[in-house]
């Protein structure tokens, strides 16, 4: 004990500690190129290989450690931080698994093929579901097949009936997202070492205040699987110490980077 608590002192004496954010590995859906959101789509085989290979490797490569973890209470978050824990050999750490951490509720584009989409509606209306950040797509309901399923998800008791949504812009996910973020920072200003493993809208609403950016610079943001990103920050006043650095081979991170931002197949 006093050993840990000692590590904890030192930590605070350097005056800094990282914050490493992750997206969560390919999902089912990803896979398919469908809009998910709140539906509870498990990791591709592809998407448990990036947790291990791309997310974990570069973390224990880099030696990077943990006390704490959160993610969101969606399948493809928790299977990642597994898939990472174990490779690792750390799956003893606390998980704090919180719903304002689920990804963004894409409303009734749920379950369906964005380039479909975009084939029926056009590249610049579905760009605007996805990056605009006030775009909000249209609200879901019975007639999704996935609508019971979200709604009877025993993993979303937590969340309260009038705090449900239906669908979500950016904007919202921000707001969603501001009170978990404060209580992340009051950790990393502990000295507390966290992995936070999330969702691309949640990753960016998470980064936009981190950094502060403007609705227009966030916009342009992509947020690649599982490629730990990792922040510094001064714990006495809780600012940054430079900006976002990256772990992993550059060429594959810009490559990932395009894919995502396109709307693919």
């Amino acid at each position: 004990m006093w050993k840990i608590v000692k590590t904890k002192l030192n930590r605070l004496m350097v005056k800094s500690n990282q914050l490493v954010l992750v997206r969560h590995g390919e999902s089912e859906f990803n896979l398919k190129n469908l809009f998910c959101g709140w539906h509870d789509a498990p990791l591709s085989a592809g998407g448990i290989e990036e947790a291990r290979s791309v997310a974990a490797a570069n973390l224990n490569r880099a030696k990077m450690t943990f006390d704490k973890v959160y993610c969101s209470k969606l399948c493809r978050s928790r299977e990642t931080v597994e898939v990472i824990l174990s490779e690792m050999k750390c799956s003893f750490l606390p998980i704090v698994s919180d719903w304002r951490l689920n990804e963004r509720h894409y409303g009734n584009l749920t379950g369906i093929n964005k380039r479909a989409l975009a084939n029926e509606y056009g590249e610049e209306m579905v760009q605007c579901w996805r990056r605009n950040y006030d775009g909000l797509p249209p609200a879901i309901d019975t007639s999704n097949i996935y609508y019971y399923q979200i709604a009877n998800n025993p993993a979303f008791q937590e969340v309260p009936p009038t705090e449900f949504p239906l669908t979500e812009s950016m904007r919202m996910c921000v707001d969603r997202v501001s009170p978990v973020w404060l209580e992340i920072k009051k950790d990393i200003q502990k000295g507390t070492r966290l992995l936070v493993v999330v969702h691309g809208t949640i990753a960016r609403s998470l980064i936009k205040l981190i950094e502060d950016m403007t609705e227009e610079q966030i916009e342009k943001v992509n947020i690649p699987n599982c490629v730990p990103m990792i922040y510094d920050f001064n714990i006495k006043t809780g600012k940054l110490n430079g900006g976002l650095k990256y772990l992993g081979d550059l060429e594959y991170i810009e490559k990932m980077k395009k894919k995502v931002a396109a709307i693919g197949d």
